[in-house]
Protein backbone atom coordinates (compact mmCIF):
# COMPACT_ATOMS: atom_id res chain seq x y z
CA UNK A 1 0.00 0.00 0.00
CA UNK A 2 1.39 3.38 -1.04
CA UNK A 3 1.15 5.73 1.95
CA UNK A 4 2.75 8.71 0.20
CA UNK A 5 0.31 11.62 0.01
CA UNK A 6 0.43 13.90 -2.99
CA UNK A 7 0.29 17.60 -2.11
CA UNK A 8 -2.09 19.36 -4.49
CA UNK A 9 -1.40 22.93 -3.43
CA UNK A 10 1.54 24.87 -2.06
CA UNK A 11 -0.02 26.45 1.01
CA UNK A 12 2.69 26.72 3.67
CA UNK A 13 0.64 26.71 6.87
CA UNK A 14 3.56 27.09 9.28
CA UNK A 15 5.04 30.00 7.37
CA UNK A 16 1.63 31.68 7.40
CA UNK A 17 1.25 31.26 11.18
CA UNK A 18 4.80 32.42 11.93
CA UNK A 19 4.58 35.40 9.57
CA UNK A 20 1.29 36.49 11.14
CA UNK A 21 2.75 36.28 14.65
CA UNK A 22 5.88 38.17 13.57
CA UNK A 23 3.72 40.94 12.11
CA UNK A 24 1.72 41.20 15.34
CA UNK A 25 4.91 41.45 17.37
CA UNK A 26 6.36 44.16 15.10
CA UNK A 27 3.16 46.20 15.51
CA UNK A 28 3.17 45.79 19.30
CA UNK A 29 -0.10 43.82 19.18
CA UNK A 30 1.25 40.45 20.32
CA UNK A 31 -0.39 39.49 23.60
CA UNK A 32 1.66 38.21 26.52
CA UNK A 33 -0.27 36.63 29.37
CA UNK A 34 1.09 37.35 32.83
CA UNK A 35 0.90 34.35 35.15
CA UNK A 36 -0.43 35.48 38.54
CA UNK A 37 -1.67 33.64 41.61
CA UNK A 38 -4.16 35.46 43.77
CA UNK A 39 -3.96 34.84 47.49
CA UNK A 40 -7.08 34.40 49.62
CA UNK A 41 -7.52 37.36 51.94
CA UNK A 42 -4.89 39.51 50.20
CA UNK A 43 -6.71 40.72 47.06
CA UNK A 44 -5.93 42.91 45.09
CA UNK A 45 -2.44 41.50 45.63
CA UNK A 46 -1.21 38.44 43.77
CA UNK A 47 2.06 36.54 43.48
CA UNK A 48 4.07 36.26 40.26
CA UNK A 49 7.23 34.37 39.39
CA UNK A 50 10.25 36.41 38.35
CA UNK A 51 13.90 35.61 37.71
CA UNK A 52 14.53 36.74 41.29
CA UNK A 53 11.83 34.51 42.75
CA UNK A 54 8.25 35.17 43.81
CA UNK A 55 7.16 38.81 43.80
CA UNK A 56 4.07 40.38 45.37
CA UNK A 57 2.17 42.37 42.73
CA UNK A 58 -0.95 44.52 42.85
CA UNK A 59 -3.63 43.96 40.19
CA UNK A 60 -5.17 47.06 38.61
CA UNK A 61 -7.02 45.56 35.66
CA UNK A 62 -9.18 42.81 37.15
CA UNK A 63 -12.92 42.37 36.78
CA UNK A 64 -13.53 41.07 40.31
CA UNK A 65 -14.82 44.58 41.00
CA UNK A 66 -16.20 44.00 44.48
CA UNK A 67 -13.75 41.35 45.67
CA UNK A 68 -16.49 38.74 45.93
CA UNK A 69 -14.09 36.08 44.65
CA UNK A 70 -12.45 36.48 48.08
CA UNK A 71 -15.66 36.64 50.13
CA UNK A 72 -15.53 34.06 52.97
CA UNK A 73 -19.23 33.16 52.66
CA UNK A 74 -18.89 32.56 48.92
CA UNK A 75 -15.84 30.36 49.44
CA UNK A 76 -17.52 28.44 52.25
CA UNK A 77 -20.58 27.81 50.09
CA UNK A 78 -18.40 26.44 47.29
CA UNK A 79 -16.45 24.16 49.63
CA UNK A 80 -19.64 22.79 51.21
CA UNK A 81 -21.17 22.13 47.80
CA UNK A 82 -18.16 20.36 46.35
CA UNK A 83 -17.90 18.17 49.43
CA UNK A 84 -21.60 17.33 49.24
CA UNK A 85 -22.12 17.00 45.47
CA UNK A 86 -18.68 16.55 43.94
CA UNK A 87 -16.58 18.35 41.35
CA UNK A 88 -18.42 18.39 38.03
CA UNK A 89 -22.04 18.76 37.00
CA UNK A 90 -22.17 15.42 35.24
CA UNK A 91 -23.25 16.56 31.80
CA UNK A 92 -25.33 18.98 29.80
CA UNK A 93 -28.38 20.55 31.43
CA UNK A 94 -30.84 18.39 29.49
CA UNK A 95 -29.05 15.09 30.23
CA UNK A 96 -27.73 15.15 33.78
CA UNK A 97 -26.25 18.56 34.47
CA UNK A 98 -29.20 20.33 36.08
CA UNK A 99 -28.62 20.35 39.83
CA UNK A 100 -30.55 22.01 42.64
CA UNK A 101 -27.98 24.84 42.76
CA UNK A 102 -28.63 25.55 39.06
CA UNK A 103 -32.36 25.86 39.73
CA UNK A 104 -31.78 28.09 42.78
CA UNK A 105 -29.38 30.32 40.83
CA UNK A 106 -31.86 30.94 38.02
CA UNK A 107 -34.53 31.82 40.57
CA UNK A 108 -32.14 34.30 42.24
CA UNK A 109 -31.25 35.91 38.92
CA UNK A 110 -34.91 36.27 37.91
CA UNK A 111 -35.73 38.07 41.17
CA UNK A 112 -32.55 40.16 40.88
CA UNK A 113 -33.90 41.64 37.65
CA UNK A 114 -37.60 41.51 38.58
CA UNK A 115 -38.18 39.13 35.68
CA UNK A 116 -40.19 35.91 35.32
CA UNK A 117 -37.32 33.59 34.46
CA UNK A 118 -33.59 33.29 33.83
CA UNK A 119 -31.20 30.93 32.08
CA UNK A 120 -27.57 30.29 33.06
CA UNK A 121 -24.79 29.76 30.51
CA UNK A 122 -21.13 28.82 30.89
CA UNK A 123 -19.96 32.41 30.30
CA UNK A 124 -21.22 35.88 29.49
CA UNK A 125 -19.71 35.54 26.02
CA UNK A 126 -21.67 32.35 25.40
CA UNK A 127 -24.88 33.94 26.75
CA UNK A 128 -24.60 36.81 24.27
CA UNK A 129 -23.45 34.81 21.28
CA UNK A 130 -25.95 31.99 21.78
CA UNK A 131 -29.01 34.09 22.60
CA UNK A 132 -28.61 36.56 19.74
CA UNK A 133 -27.76 33.80 17.26
CA UNK A 134 -30.78 31.75 18.34
CA UNK A 135 -33.32 34.58 18.31
CA UNK A 136 -31.98 36.14 15.13
CA UNK A 137 -32.11 32.87 13.20
CA UNK A 138 -35.46 31.70 14.57
CA UNK A 139 -37.55 34.86 14.22
CA UNK A 140 -38.71 34.97 10.58
CA UNK A 141 -37.16 37.87 8.68
CA UNK A 142 -35.54 39.25 11.83
CA UNK A 143 -33.50 42.46 11.76
CA UNK A 144 -30.96 43.07 14.53
CA UNK A 145 -29.92 46.65 15.20
CA UNK A 146 -26.59 46.78 17.01
CA UNK A 147 -24.74 49.64 18.69
CA UNK A 148 -21.47 50.44 16.91
CA UNK A 149 -19.45 49.75 20.07
CA UNK A 150 -21.04 46.43 21.04
CA UNK A 151 -18.88 43.65 22.49
CA UNK A 152 -17.37 40.95 20.25
CA UNK A 153 -19.71 38.33 21.75
CA UNK A 154 -22.74 40.28 20.54
CA UNK A 155 -21.20 40.86 17.12
CA UNK A 156 -20.46 37.15 16.73
CA UNK A 157 -23.96 36.18 17.84
CA UNK A 158 -25.51 38.50 15.27
CA UNK A 159 -23.18 37.21 12.56
CA UNK A 160 -24.00 33.58 13.34
CA UNK A 161 -27.72 34.33 13.30
CA UNK A 162 -27.47 35.27 9.60
CA UNK A 163 -30.19 37.83 10.29
CA UNK A 164 -30.05 41.23 8.62
CA UNK A 165 -27.80 43.49 10.69
CA UNK A 166 -27.93 47.26 10.99
CA UNK A 167 -25.29 49.14 12.99
CA UNK A 168 -26.45 52.40 14.57
CA UNK A 169 -24.15 55.14 15.81
CA UNK A 170 -22.87 54.65 19.34
CA UNK A 171 -25.45 55.66 21.96
CA UNK A 172 -27.36 57.61 19.28
CA UNK A 173 -31.10 56.99 19.68
CA UNK A 174 -31.85 59.45 16.89
CA UNK A 175 -29.81 57.38 14.46
CA UNK A 176 -31.47 54.22 15.81
CA UNK A 177 -34.90 55.67 15.08
CA UNK A 178 -33.89 56.68 11.56
CA UNK A 179 -33.06 53.04 10.86
CA UNK A 180 -36.18 51.64 12.54
CA UNK A 181 -38.39 53.93 10.48
CA UNK A 182 -37.18 52.28 7.28
CA UNK A 183 -37.91 48.69 8.35
CA UNK A 184 -41.18 47.00 7.42
CA UNK A 185 -43.32 47.24 10.60
CA UNK A 186 -44.29 43.55 10.45
CA UNK A 187 -40.67 42.32 10.56
CA UNK A 188 -39.31 41.12 13.94
CA UNK A 189 -36.64 43.46 15.30
CA UNK A 190 -34.10 43.23 18.12
CA UNK A 191 -32.19 46.30 19.36
CA UNK A 192 -29.01 45.23 21.14
CA UNK A 193 -26.77 47.49 23.21
CA UNK A 194 -24.79 47.62 26.46
CA UNK A 195 -25.37 49.57 29.65
CA UNK A 196 -21.66 50.25 30.30
CA UNK A 197 -19.08 50.01 27.54
CA UNK A 198 -15.96 48.42 28.97
CA UNK A 199 -13.31 50.13 26.85
CA UNK A 200 -14.58 53.71 27.29
CA UNK A 201 -16.53 53.38 30.54
CA UNK A 202 -19.44 55.39 29.14
CA UNK A 203 -23.06 54.62 30.05
CA UNK A 204 -25.78 54.27 27.43
CA UNK A 205 -28.95 56.40 27.35
CA UNK A 206 -30.91 53.24 28.10
CA UNK A 207 -34.32 54.82 28.53
CA UNK A 208 -34.18 56.74 25.26
CA UNK A 209 -32.88 53.73 23.30
CA UNK A 210 -35.49 51.45 24.85
CA UNK A 211 -38.40 53.85 24.28
CA UNK A 212 -37.46 54.32 20.62
CA UNK A 213 -37.23 50.53 20.26
CA UNK A 214 -40.64 50.00 21.86
CA UNK A 215 -42.16 52.63 19.58
CA UNK A 216 -41.34 50.36 16.62
CA UNK A 217 -42.20 47.11 18.42
CA UNK A 218 -38.60 45.91 18.72
CA UNK A 219 -37.31 43.61 21.46
CA UNK A 220 -34.82 45.39 23.72
CA UNK A 221 -31.66 43.39 24.47
CA UNK A 222 -29.45 44.93 27.16
CA UNK A 223 -25.96 43.68 28.06
CA UNK A 224 -25.44 44.58 31.76
CA UNK A 225 -22.21 42.65 32.38
CA UNK A 226 -20.35 45.69 33.75
CA UNK A 227 -23.37 46.89 35.71
CA UNK A 228 -24.80 43.87 37.54
CA UNK A 229 -23.84 43.65 41.19
CA UNK A 230 -22.58 47.23 41.26
CA UNK A 231 -25.55 49.45 40.42
CA UNK A 232 -29.18 49.42 41.48
CA UNK A 233 -30.70 48.96 44.94
CA UNK A 234 -30.08 45.20 44.84
CA UNK A 235 -27.36 45.01 42.19
CA UNK A 236 -29.59 44.60 39.15
CA UNK A 237 -27.52 47.03 37.07
CA UNK A 238 -27.85 50.45 35.46
CA UNK A 239 -31.43 49.85 34.28
CA UNK A 240 -32.46 49.03 37.85
CA UNK A 241 -30.63 52.06 39.21
CA UNK A 242 -32.51 54.27 36.75
CA UNK A 243 -35.81 52.47 37.51
CA UNK A 244 -36.38 51.47 33.89
CA UNK A 245 -36.03 47.68 34.11
CA UNK A 246 -39.60 47.34 32.83
CA UNK A 247 -38.44 48.63 29.44
CA UNK A 248 -35.97 45.76 28.97
CA UNK A 249 -37.09 42.51 27.32
CA UNK A 250 -33.83 40.57 27.67
CA UNK A 251 -31.17 41.37 30.26
CA UNK A 252 -27.85 39.63 29.78
CA UNK A 253 -25.38 39.51 32.63
CA UNK A 254 -22.30 37.78 33.95
CA UNK A 255 -21.25 36.01 37.14
CA UNK A 256 -17.58 36.60 36.33
CA UNK A 257 -17.18 40.25 37.28
CA UNK A 258 -18.92 41.82 40.30
CA UNK A 259 -20.07 38.41 41.55
CA UNK A 260 -16.51 37.07 41.51
CA UNK A 261 -17.03 33.69 39.81
CA UNK A 262 -17.77 32.62 36.23
CA UNK A 263 -20.78 32.09 34.00
CA UNK A 264 -23.34 34.19 32.19
CA UNK A 265 -27.11 34.44 31.98
CA UNK A 266 -30.16 36.01 30.42
CA UNK A 267 -33.34 37.08 32.23
CA UNK A 268 -36.74 37.97 30.81
CA UNK A 269 -40.32 36.79 30.36
CA UNK A 270 -40.84 33.06 30.81
CA UNK A 271 -41.83 32.19 27.21
CA UNK A 272 -38.75 33.88 25.74
CA UNK A 273 -36.38 32.24 28.24
CA UNK A 274 -37.99 28.85 27.67
CA UNK A 275 -37.69 29.31 23.91
CA UNK A 276 -33.94 29.96 24.16
CA UNK A 277 -33.56 27.05 26.59
CA UNK A 278 -35.27 24.74 24.12
CA UNK A 279 -33.63 26.01 20.92
CA UNK A 280 -30.10 27.28 21.64
CA UNK A 281 -27.24 24.93 20.64
CA UNK A 282 -24.77 26.87 22.79
CA UNK A 283 -26.90 25.99 25.82
CA UNK A 284 -28.17 22.53 24.92
CA UNK A 285 -24.92 20.90 23.82
CA UNK A 286 -22.41 22.05 26.45
CA UNK A 287 -21.60 20.71 29.90
CA UNK A 288 -23.15 22.89 32.59
CA UNK A 289 -21.23 24.85 35.20
CA UNK A 290 -19.97 22.88 38.22
CA UNK A 291 -22.44 22.98 41.15
CA UNK A 292 -19.80 24.55 43.41
CA UNK A 293 -19.45 27.54 41.05
CA UNK A 294 -23.23 27.85 40.84
CA UNK A 295 -23.69 27.67 44.62
CA UNK A 296 -21.03 30.33 45.10
CA UNK A 297 -22.86 32.56 42.64
CA UNK A 298 -26.12 32.13 44.57
CA UNK A 299 -24.37 33.21 47.77
CA UNK A 300 -22.68 36.15 46.05
CA UNK A 301 -25.94 37.45 44.52
CA UNK A 302 -27.82 37.03 47.79
CA UNK A 303 -25.09 38.93 49.65
CA UNK A 304 -25.02 41.84 47.20
CA UNK A 305 -28.81 42.08 47.15
CA UNK A 306 -28.60 43.07 50.82
CA UNK A 307 -25.18 44.70 51.24
CA UNK A 308 -24.28 48.13 49.88
CA UNK A 309 -20.87 48.42 51.55
CA UNK A 310 -18.99 46.88 48.62
CA UNK A 311 -20.73 49.10 46.07
CA UNK A 312 -20.10 52.25 48.10
CA UNK A 313 -16.40 51.46 48.56
CA UNK A 314 -16.09 50.67 44.88
CA UNK A 315 -17.62 53.95 43.75
CA UNK A 316 -15.54 55.91 46.26
CA UNK A 317 -12.33 54.34 44.97
CA UNK A 318 -13.25 55.02 41.33
CA UNK A 319 -14.01 58.67 42.10
CA UNK A 320 -10.75 59.10 44.03
CA UNK A 321 -8.69 57.55 41.21
CA UNK A 322 -10.24 59.91 38.64
CA UNK A 323 -9.55 62.87 40.93
CA UNK A 324 -5.87 61.92 41.32
CA UNK A 325 -5.40 61.38 37.57
CA UNK A 326 -6.94 64.76 36.88
CA UNK A 327 -4.67 66.45 39.41
CA UNK A 328 -1.56 64.93 37.82
CA UNK A 329 -2.77 65.48 34.22
CA UNK A 330 -2.60 61.81 33.29
CA UNK A 331 -4.99 61.59 30.29
CA UNK A 332 -8.05 59.44 30.89
CA UNK A 333 -11.54 59.13 29.45
CA UNK A 334 -14.08 60.74 31.76
CA UNK A 335 -17.29 58.81 32.38
CA UNK A 336 -19.97 58.14 34.97
CA UNK A 337 -18.85 54.55 35.51
CA UNK A 338 -16.15 52.79 37.50
CA UNK A 339 -14.00 52.01 34.42
CA UNK A 340 -11.05 54.39 34.02
CA UNK A 341 -9.24 54.14 30.65
CA UNK A 342 -5.85 55.89 30.59
CA UNK A 343 -5.10 56.82 26.98
CA UNK A 344 -1.61 56.17 25.55
CA UNK A 345 -2.39 56.15 21.82
CA UNK A 346 0.39 53.87 20.57
CA UNK A 347 0.59 50.07 20.84
CA UNK A 348 4.34 49.78 21.45
CA UNK A 349 4.41 52.63 23.97
CA UNK A 350 1.36 51.21 25.73
CA UNK A 351 3.12 47.87 26.15
CA UNK A 352 6.26 49.63 27.37
CA UNK A 353 4.31 51.60 30.01
CA UNK A 354 2.68 48.38 31.23
CA UNK A 355 6.08 46.67 31.32
CA UNK A 356 7.60 49.47 33.40
CA UNK A 357 4.67 49.42 35.82
CA UNK A 358 5.16 45.69 36.35
CA UNK A 359 8.95 45.48 36.49
CA UNK A 360 9.69 48.76 38.31
CA UNK A 361 6.64 49.16 40.55
CA UNK A 362 5.06 45.68 40.87
CA UNK A 363 1.83 47.05 39.41
CA UNK A 364 0.02 44.86 36.90
CA UNK A 365 -2.08 46.50 34.17
CA UNK A 366 -2.65 44.70 30.87
CA UNK A 367 -2.25 46.99 27.83
CA UNK A 368 -5.37 47.21 25.64
CA UNK A 369 -4.43 47.29 21.96
CA UNK A 370 -6.00 46.63 18.55
CA UNK A 371 -8.29 44.83 17.71
CA UNK A 372 -9.91 45.32 21.12
CA UNK A 373 -9.75 49.08 20.54
CA UNK A 374 -9.07 51.03 17.32
CA UNK A 375 -5.45 51.71 16.38
CA UNK A 376 -4.29 55.01 17.80
CA UNK A 377 -6.48 54.69 20.91
CA UNK A 378 -4.38 52.13 22.81
CA UNK A 379 -4.86 52.39 26.53
CA UNK A 380 -4.45 51.05 30.05
CA UNK A 381 -7.90 50.20 31.39
CA UNK A 382 -7.80 50.75 35.15
CA UNK A 383 -10.50 49.03 37.17
CA UNK A 384 -10.37 49.93 40.87
CA UNK A 385 -12.07 47.39 43.10
CA UNK A 386 -13.83 47.72 46.43
CA UNK A 387 -10.70 46.28 48.09
CA UNK A 388 -8.19 48.78 46.75
CA UNK A 389 -7.30 51.59 49.14
CA UNK A 390 -6.60 55.30 48.70
CA UNK A 391 -2.95 54.55 49.53
CA UNK A 392 -2.80 52.03 46.67
CA UNK A 393 -4.34 54.60 44.35
CA UNK A 394 -1.76 57.20 45.38
CA UNK A 395 1.05 54.70 44.64
CA UNK A 396 -0.42 53.86 41.22
CA UNK A 397 -0.77 57.50 40.17
CA UNK A 398 2.74 58.32 41.43
CA UNK A 399 4.11 55.46 39.31
CA UNK A 400 2.17 56.59 36.24
CA UNK A 401 3.37 60.16 36.70
CA UNK A 402 7.00 59.05 36.95
CA UNK A 403 6.71 56.93 33.80
CA UNK A 404 4.88 59.68 31.89
CA UNK A 405 7.65 62.13 32.77
CA UNK A 406 10.48 59.70 32.02
CA UNK A 407 9.04 58.78 28.61
CA UNK A 408 7.95 62.38 27.82
CA UNK A 409 4.39 61.26 27.15
CA UNK A 410 1.67 63.77 26.41
CA UNK A 411 -0.34 64.93 29.40
CA UNK A 412 -3.89 66.21 29.59
CA UNK A 413 -4.37 69.95 29.13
Amino acid sequence: MNTTLKVINDMDYWNFFNASLTKMKSEGRYRIFQSLERCVGEFPYAMRQTSNGTQKTIIWCGNDYLGMGQNPDVIASMIETIQRIGAGSGGTRNISGTTNPHVFLEEEIATLHDQEAALVFTSGYVANETTLATLGSALPGCVILSDAHNHASMIEGIRHSKAEKIIFKHNDYGDLESHLQKIDPVRPKIVAFESIYSMEGDIAPIQELAEVSKKYNALVYLDEVHGVGMYGHKGGGIAQMRKISHLIDITQGTLGKAYGLMGGYIAGKAPLIDFVRSMAPGFIFTTSLPPSIVAGAVTSIQHLKQSRIERECHQSNAAYLKKKLEQTQIPYLESESHIVPVIVGDAKICKEVAKKLLNDYDIYVQPINYPTVPMGTERLRLTPSALHTFEMIDELVEALTAIWDAMSLKKAA
